[in-house]
């Protein structure tokens, strides 16, 4: 493991003077030149006119909503596609539209995207438009069996297109090769937000609202969706990401939002006016994935769309018991793949093949992404985690997740030509993806998908990196700092929250669960000074007692218990300690 200082924390900008020297140099280390460029104002959006057919989607739906066209919004099983489909039909209703649908596929029974079984099940809604959230860039089959049927197509997307795209009769994604849209970076209720900004300007232009006595609807009230499905996706936190973000944040800091919201974060007993992004993310977004990863997402759909306080509490917990079920099963899967580890004498680092594919027929295939992802996080490899598909168990999904330096779609993408029909189905990220592919195939493409990866391996890439924003000072270990630290900004993916390392003198120490440790903690260069910690899911055997000596590397949070707030250390990894010894650092 190599732990290094965030480049550029050494060279704040004098635009960033008015700042105090902590925040300076943060904001220098993710490469912030100027206050300006942390202003959240809607002003500072790019504007609609810039994101590629917008305009030609807004022209389309225009044209339905005139001649009173049923539309239909297909999205994605999960809190991107979930906010994206509530955030169009909201929209279209605002507007005036109400022969308005959605569908949201199983996934269980249809699998991703705009299939041609989800065209066929769409027939019961009579669609003359369908309108694809968060997906459709692959759904080849799906838009032609559509258009077939006489059913207009505009695919909404954010996913990496492939070589061929769908006959849809407009597109719009960011990530098109003919797309000059200065952000790349929105998720799907991001695309979906700015075509409905288009829509509502083109039917302005038309003075539809005054001629038809419909009161201009406020999309602005929408930024709560945007905001949650924006940080739950794991997308980029650039900075027309961060200012959605914001102004979503602060419609759920006043009230302003979905009482679907609200109530998520009443069940899991969070104070929606202190929100932040990590909420969205740790909060918000692990109970509406439950749905779709273990039942029916329309669960958290209808969450989001409910006006009844009462409903929308009913469905939040609903949402809560899920997520608990999610839980237990991912701890009993992840239990299984550990022992396979195990078995195989996988756990030395040099042992490990360049992607590792686990594979249990008794898995399930809600969960597999999450176990990926676990996985992954422990020993710093591409992780592939598949379960059945169907309850014959001929065919096995996949959810891939992925680490620096490896792109698994493009991996994905040379199996599937150098391995012509060994898979089914495959899309996704650099990051993150999925894929099918039959159950007697497995040990074919764990061997293919190794060999293709092995080509693209630096000495480095197994390597884990670790960035620090330095030391904190001991002045700086106060509720105000904490205050500032946990609410300056958006943080999110590629813009982290501040995370320092330090060493410090253990004074008190407790175990919470025989996982956990609380720990009261002083700076070595401060003995006086005593400051709260903990840490979560910890190797007890490599933590000293009381008055042993560690070096960590952490966030420094605040503590909200009974109204009460207190400054709070965050252990994120234990570097060094009187009794444990890590690998080389540089």
């Amino acid at each position: 493991m190599k732990l290094l200082a965030r480049p550029g924390t050494d060279s704040p900008s004098p635009q960033l003077a008015a700042l105090n020297p902590l925040m300076q140099r943060i904001y220098a280390a993710r490469g912030i030149q100027s206050v300006t460029e942390l202003q959240c104002s809607l002003k500072q959006l790019h504007p609609v006119s810039l994101l590629t057919h917008a305009d030609a989607a807004a022209k389309l739906l225009a044209e339905a909503i005139r001649r009173q066209a049923t539309i239909l919004i297909v999205g994605d099983f999960d809190a991107d596609g979930a906010t994206a489909t509530v955030l169009a039909y909201k929209a279209l209703r605002q507007m005036g539209h109400q022969q308005v649908h959605y569908l949201v596929p199983n996934r269980f029974e249809y699998g991703y995207g705009l299939t041609t079984e989800i065209v066929t099940e769409a027939q019961r809604f009579a669609p003359q438009l369908i309108i694809t959230v968060d997906n459709g860039i692959s759904s080849i089959e799906g838009v032609r069996a559509a258009k077939a049927r006489g059913i207009q197509v505009l695919v909404t997307d954010h996913h990496l297109p492939g070589k061929t795209l769908p006959d849809a009769d407009v597109i719009v994604n960011p990530q098109l090769p003919d797309t000059s849209f200065p952000s790349t970076a929105l998720a799907g209720v991001g695309v979906i937000f700015y075509v409905m900004l288009a829509l509502k300007r083109h039917l302005q232009a038309q003075d539809y609202f005054s001629r038809h006595g419909i009161q201009s609807p406020n999309l602005l009230e929408l930024l709560d969706l945007v905001a949650l499905g924006t940080v739950a996706d794991v997308v980029p936190l650039d900075a027309n990401n961060r200012i959605l973000v914001e102004q979503g944040l602060r419609r759920v800091r006043s009230g302003s939002c979905s009482k679907g919201i609200l109530a998520l974060f009443e069940v899991a007993g969070r104070n929606a006016t202190r929100a932040v992004a990590a909420d969205f993310g740790f909060v918000c977004g692990p109970r509406l994935n439950a749905a779709g990863r273990l039942d029916d997402m329309s669960l958290g759909i209808e969450c989001l769309l409910s006006e009844s306080w009462q409903e929308a509490r009913t469905l939040a917990s609903r949402l809560d018991a899920l997520n608990q079920e999610r839980r237990g099963i991912e701890a009993a899967m992840k239990e299984q793949a550990m022992h396979e580890l195990e078995a195989l004498d996988l756990c030395a680092a040099d042992k490990l093949p360049a992607v590792y594919c686990l594979y249990h027929e008794h898995w399930h295939q809600g969960v597999v992404g999450i176990l990926a992802s676990r996985i992954k996080e422990m020993f710093n490899r591409p992780v592939i985690a598949f379960a059945p598909a169907h309850d014959d168990k001929r065919e096995i999904k996949g959810s891939a997740r992925s680490i620096r330096g490896i792109h698994m779609r493009d991996l994905l993408a040379e199996v599937a030509t150098q391995h012509p029909g060994l898979l089914t189905k495959f899309g996704g990220h650099a990051m993150a993806a999925g894929l099918s592919l039959r159950s007697d195939q497995f040990e074919r493409f764990q061997q293919a998908i190794a060999d293709i990866a092995e080509r693209y391996l630096q000495d480095d890439t197994f390597l884990e990196t670790c960035y620090t924003d330095g030391e904190l000072g001991a002045e700086y270990f106060t509720l105000e700092t904490a205050e500032q630290l946990r609410s300056a900004t958006p943080w999110g993916q590629h813009f982290p929250a501040p995370v320092f390392d330090g060493r410090f003198v253990i004074r008190e120490k407790k175990v919470l669960k025989e996982a956990h440790l609380r720990l009261m903690l002083s700076p070595q260069e401060d003995a006086m000074m005593v400051v709260p910690a903990i840490a979560f899911h910890v190797n007890l055997a490599q933590w000293p007692d009381r008055g042993g000596n560690l070096h960590i590397l952490y966030r420094f949070d605040v503590n909200e218990y009974q109204g009460r707030l207190t400054p709070q250390i965050m252990i994120e990894r234990l570097l060094s300690s009187d009794i444990f010894h890590p690998p080389e650092m540089e």
